[in-house]
Parts: C-alpha cells; sequence; structure tokens
C-alpha cells in the first residue's frame, strides 16, 4: 500500500489511497476505449490492506476472522492479498488453523492434483506443454480426429470406475473448453500469454474430468479465469476454483426438460412478487415472469455487468457477507454442520447476509445474496422497466444498458434491504 498513514481520521479515512491499480491487472492498450473504468479504490480505513491482513493472525497462524469479514464488507480486498484472503472466504482453508496444518492441506492438494493432471495427461499428452485445443481430436464414436491435432490423443488410463463412455465425452469437451478460453477476459494483457490461456484450458479441463457429473459447460471460464490470474500455482489456482464452484455448481446442471439456475430464476420470481408487485406483474404480462433474462447474471456471477477488477470487488464482498465458519468443516468432511445454538460471540464470525439468515432461520440457502443482487438491478431500472419496456427484448436492452454503469457498493446495500423487506413479509 506504499507509505500510506493509517492514523487519520474524520473524512481522511475515506480517502482513497490515488494507488494505481492498472499494474495489478493491466488492459491491453488497444481494447482501452472499449473497457469499462474501473469504480473500485483501496480506501483507507475501509479496505482490507496488507498490513491489515498480517495482523489479523496470531503467531502460530490463526486467523481473526470477524474482525477481516467487517473490513472486507466495508471497503474490499487491496489486490495485493486477494489470493490468500479468498482461499478463507471460499472455505479453502480453516481460519482456526495454524500456519504448519494449512502448508500440510496444500501440499496434499497439490499431490492430488498433480495425480489428477498425470491421469489426464495420459489420454491427452497436451497437457503441461503450454498450448491447448481449439478443434475435436475424437469423434463421437471416440476414433481418433486425424489431422493437425489429432496425434494428441492417449490410451485409456488404468482408472478404477472409469468408462470409455466417460472418457470419450470428456475429450469431446477439450475443445470446447479451448474455444471459451480463447475468448475469456481477452482485453487483459495476462492472456496474451499463450502458456496462461493453456493454464486456465488445463484448470478447467482436469475440473471437468474429476467432477464428471457436470463436466464443462460454458461461463465455468468466467468464474475460473480470475483465479487463474491471482494464483501462481496452477494446483493452488485449481482448488480455489473447485471451491468457488462448490457455491455455483448446481447452476451448472441441466438435463432435457431443466436448467440448473432455474430454480435461483424461481426464486427470484418469489421474492420480486412479494417486493415489488406492479413491475412483477408487468414482467409477467411481457411473458417475462420466469426471469430468463436474469440467467447470465447468475450463471456468471455477474461478470458482465461489472469491469473485471469491479466484479472481483463484488464477489469478495458478496463471500465476505455469506461467510459462514462451518464451512471448512462442511466442505472437508462432505456434510452439513450439526445445527448448533449461536451465540453473540459467534455470530461475530459470520458475514453480516449470513448473520441474518441465521438469526431468522432462513438457513435452507435458497436465498443467495446474488438473487437478491439481481432483485436490486431490477429495483435500480424499475421505472425505466414499467415505461419503456413493450416486450423481452426491451428488458433484455434495458438489463443489458447497466454493463460497466452499475455501483456494486450501492446495489450490494439495496440487495440487504430487499433481503431485510422479503423477510419481514414473509414471516406475516
Amino acid at each position: 500500500m506504499g507509505n500510506v498513514c493509517f492514523c487519520l481520521s474524520g473524512d481522511h479515512m475515506r480517502r482513497s489511497t490515488g494507488e494505481d491499480l492498472d499494474k495489478y491487472f493491466p488492459i491491453r492498450p488497444e481494447c482501452q476505449a472499449d473497457v469499462p473504468k474501473p469504480r473500485f479504490k483501496p480506501r483507507v480505513g475501509k479496505t482490507l490492506s496488507e498490513r491489515r491482513w498480517n495482523a489479523a493472525f496470531t503467531k502460530d497462524g490463526h486467523l481473526e476472522i470477524g474482525g477481516v469479514l467487517r473490513r472486507i464488507q466495508r471497503g474490499g480486498i487491496h489486490p495485493s492479498i486477494k489470493a490468500a484472503v479468498w482461499e478463507f472466504l471460499l472455505g479453502c482453508f480453516d481460519p482456526n488453523s495454524t500456519y504448519e496444518e494449512r502448508n500440510e492441506i496444500r501440499e496434499r492438494r497439490r499431490e492430488q492434483y498433480a495425480a489428477w493432471k498425470a491421469e489426464c495427461t495420459k489420454m491427452v499428452p497436451m497437457f503441461g506443454s503450454g498450448k491447448f485445443i481449439t478443434t475435436p481430436i475424437v469423434t463421437e464414436d471416440g476414433e481418433p480426429v486425424e489431422g493437425e491435432e489429432g496425434n494428441l490423443n492417449g490410451p485409456m488410463p488404468d482408472v478404477a470406475g472409469v468408462t470409455d463412455k466417460e472418457v470419450i465425452q470428456w475429450k469431446l469437451s477439450l475443445s470446447q473448453i479451448g474455444l471459451d478460453v480463447a475468448r475469456t477476459d481477452r482485453t487483459l494483457v495476462f492472456y496474451e500469454s499463450e502458456a496462461n490461456q493453456a493454464k486456465l484450458w488445463q484448470v478447467l479441463a482436469i475440473y471437468s474430468w474429476v467432477d464428471s457429473k457436470i463436466g464443462y459447460v460454458q461461463g465455468m471460464n468466467d468464474i475460473c479465469s480470475p483465479m487463474i490470474i491471482l494464483l501462481e500455482n496452477e494446483a493452488d489456482a485449481f482448488w480455489c476454483y473447485e471451491h468457488a464452484m462448490r457455491r455455483v455448481r448446481e447452476n451448472f446442471r441441466s438435463s432435457t426438460s431443466s436448467m440448473g439456475v432455474q430454480s435461483q430464476l424461481s426464486t427470484l420470481s418469489q421474492i420480486m412478487k412479494v417486493v415489488d408487485p406492479k413491475l412483477h406483474q408487468h414482467l409477467e404480462e411481457l411473458d417475462g415472469g420466469e426471469y430468463l433474462f436474469a440467467f447470465r447474471m447468475l450463471m456468471v456471477l455477474f461478470r458482465r455487468e461489472f469491469s473485471f477488477l469491479d466484479s472481483l470487488y463484488l464477489w469478495e464482498v458478496m463471500w465476505a457477507m455469506e461467510y459462514n465458519p462451518h464451512m471448512f468443516q462442511c466442505y472437508e468432511k462432505s456434510e452439513e454442520p450439526a445445527v448448533e445454538k449461536v451465540n453473540s460471540k459467534m455470530l461475530k464470525q459470520y458475514g453480516k447476509f449470513e448473520r441474518k439468515n441465521v438469526e431468522t432461520g432462513s438457513v435452507d440457502h435458497k436465498s443467495e445474496l446474488a438473487i437478491f443482487l439481481v432483485a436490486s438491478f431490477l429495483e435500480t431500472k424499475n421505472k425505466k422497466l414499467l415505461k419503456e419496456a413493450k416486450g423481452l427484448d426491451d428488458v433484455v436492452q434495458i438489463m443489458g444498458d447497466m454493463t460497466g454503469n452499475v455501483d456494486a457498493k450501492k446495489a450490494l446495500n439495496e440487495a440487504l434491504k430487499i433481503h431485510k423487506k422479503y423477510i419481514k413479509a414473509a414471516k406475516k
């Protein structure tokens, strides 16, 4: 944070550090004019700084998560420490663990990732070459495609429980992953490097191999990309992405009759019916009562509505607000934590939004903050939608006009107000 003094008071505590953030996520010169300017600025006394972050640990590594959450909720995280903080916010590590315990977990996860990568390399030797695939390497029947990349196939690995069909399906997905990787955050200097693109491709491909029930779905690249940029070690980036996917995984599950995100859209419909019945009725009359126009927002967590830096700020504030201190144990044991009485001291370790859910008993996780955030966007455009939307195309256009023009902090505050209003109405 440079030579910024933190011993300020009054209005000076709220001022920006004046730091140029372009050095962290530089934009390609030819794309400067087409990229919205980020609104996020580190603010003295509000943004979690490196100094504050380091001071939050005890000598042996225990993290005082409550104070960290409060600081993030006020002003986000400084770019220099985002990677380290995100690993805690996403439940990769337990704040009550020691440095030594976390190092052991990290090494174990790196070994597991290396084993999975070795499996994938047996099937497709391109893994680890610094290049990636954009054209099919097998046919629907699993036959190798002869040509430029046709010789990249390897034999099926000796892995228990793996069927030929699963391998073929995975290989078929690799070219689609590659095509999406080539389109991901291409305004950033970071992805001018083919090696960095290959790193993103490998993490997405290995995740789709490990989680074959979901596989790869377009949009996952947008969720994964920030982890690749923030975490230098590929295995660490994979595990950060894997934990992020635990939060949104069901959004990507689909069948011939339904989409995973449909349950969230249904909840959004219920919320709007309560908090703004007039707008909800108008959308229903336009045949938009299923809120499919909000599909992309929820699938890729608002990556299209904000600049790259602002979307990172939005994510981390949302994660801080939704933080549950039992997250790590829940993920490690793959089971819901036992219901227990939460005292006021324990509540300080919960995020602001999750704390409200615990206090009101709304802990079924059907009302994620992201849904209320979409509701806040709709409320922002309430008058325009009621006056100008004559069809669904108009709704899509009006909502699309928000891109790059939304204040994330204001939207989150509005989302919390809508949540409070909805919970109050639900009690009646």
